[in-house]
């Protein structure tokens, strides 16, 4: 049976190319899926994608993750990473690995995106790689199974 991934992206993430270009780059969500499918597929992954706008079906997918054998979930938890205590709660119920991304350098943003409660839950946090942050992540997940 092949390892499970979760993949979450949170509020706007929707708009992913077509939204300030300048900081998140023109690729689309469902660019940054495919490429992500394509290579859990070819190291024998199994790979599940799911944007919300709403902090609840984040939470719902985490805690979905919890019970249906996924071994990580990697989260870009958008503005919600400033603010959800729920999403870190529901997080720390989860038993497997968690990575946060961040398409965007949080740190050389507005102070408020300086504070992240994910980041209290997650074993990696990547910033700052654009789209290829999810990339790395996911093959950060996949080497380290494989050890």
């Amino acid at each position: 049976m092949a390892h499970k991934i979760t993949v979450l992206h949170g509020p706007n993430l929707n708009l992913l190319g077509t939204r300030q270009p300048e900081i998140y780059g023109h690729e689309t969500l469902d660019d940054v899926n495919n490429t992500m499918r394509e290579i859990a597929v070819l190291a024998g992954w199994e790979l599940h994608c799911q944007q919300s706008n709403h902090e609840g079906e984040l939470i719902d997918a985490i805690h979905a993750a919890r019970l249906d054998g996924t071994h990580a979930i990697i989260i870009n938890p958008a503005a919600y990473t400033h603010t959800s205590v729920a999403i870190l709660d529901a997080l720390n119920a989860f038993d497997g690995k968690v990575i946060e991304v961040h398409i965007s350098n949080v740190h050389k943003r507005e102070a408020f995106r300086h504070h992240s409660y994910v980041s209290l839950r997650a074993d990696g946090v990547i910033a700052g790689l654009g789209t290829h942050g999810y990339v790395a992540a996911l093959e950060a997940v996949i080497n380290a199974a494989d050890k």
